[in-house]
This record gives structure tokens, sequence and C-alpha cells, in this order.
């Protein structure tokens, strides 16, 4: 599969505010939630779209898809039993651009997602960003000792290049953990 054709700088910068549309199914093993999507794969339409973000390959990696996928064959997760939402849906280009509020309607909306899609799991892709948009001020990666509208909620790190504090080998022992604990059932 050919990669998506790079953006130009000013597609880019054009992307502010834009939305990516969510890889969703009813009954999924698990909702990945990422924080909000970055100008680059606002302008390319599919999630986790820059060069260097480490999703994909973790994915891969933690043996959640068979063979390393590109963003815009991002639809092929569905048929895995995994989808794709964000807990603030406009395109920023950095999530410090974002407000507590946005964060905290973007747990609401997520809740209603999840009452209607009814996955299993649904994994925050973000300390921060679970923090902020649940209320919590202790989080430790992993199961979450609440649930979201009847699912299990798991926090995992931000996969983006930016988070220096997980190498890709780290990120897939803890997404490979979230994939045996949907395997067995949560």
């Amino acid at each position: 599969m050919e990669p998506p054709r790079r953006p130009t700088k000013e597609e880019i910068q054009a992307a502010a505010d834009k939305t990516v549309a969510d890889v969703i199914a009813p009954g999924l093993k698990v909702l990945f939630c990422g924080i909000n999507p970055g100008l680059y794969s606002a302008a390319i339409g599919h999630h986790f779209g820059r060069p260097g973000n480490r999703f994909w390959p973790t994915l891969h990696d933690a043996g959640i898809t068979p063979r390393l996928l590109s963003p815009c064959e991002e639809r092929e997760l569905l048929p895995l039993g995994y989808g794709i939402t964000n807990l603030v849906p406009r395109a920023t280009a950095t999530a410090a651009a974002l407000t507590r509020a946005e964060y905290e309607t973007g747990a609401l909306r997520l809740a209603e997602t999840v009452r209607r899609y009814r996955p299993k799991i649904v994994a925050i892709l973000g300390v921060e960003a679970y923090r902020k948009g649940f209320g919590e001020l202790t989080v430790a990666i992993g199961r979450q000792p609440k649930t979201l509208a009847g699912a299990i909620l798991w926090v995992l790190p931000n996969p983006s290049g930016l988070n220096a504090h997980y190498q890709l080998a780290d990120l897939a022992v803890l997404f490979r953990e979230l994939r045996m604990a949907a395997e067995e059932g949560g």
C-alpha cells in the first residue's frame, strides 16, 4: 500500500479545527481514544498520520495488527475488533491548545459514543488526557478502577514521537498487555 500523499505546509495550516472521522463499529474489543487530531492527521484525513507517530508500529509490534498498517489503512482495524476516536474532535497544532472544558466535554461525548457502540475496552492514549477529561489526579498506566458507560477504561501512553518517556519497545509491551486483556474478555 502506498503511503498517503504528504500534505503541503499550506494544507497542514488550513487543517486547524478540522476533524477526522471515527473508525468505529458496534461491539469492538478495543476503542482507542486519542487526545485530538494533529494538523497533519487532519490534513490527510487519517488518525495518527504524521510520519514518526508510533501508533501504527506499536500496534504491529504488540500483535494487534498482522502487519504494519499505514494511516490510510486505518479501517483494516475494524475486522480485527479495534477502532479509533478522539477525546476532542478538533485538530490543533498541539494538545496544549485545548481547554479543560474541551477535555471535559470530550469525556461526555466519549461516554455517549461508548453507550452507542458498546466497545468492551476504551483505551485512552495519554495520561494527561485522562486526567483532564475525567478529573482524575492520580492515574496509573493500564486498567482503571472505574468504567465508562459499561466499558473497561484503560490508559496507555500517548504514542506521539514527542513522548520521549516511552520508547517503541516500551509502548509495544503496554499495548500487548491491552491486547491480551481484550482477548481474554477484559
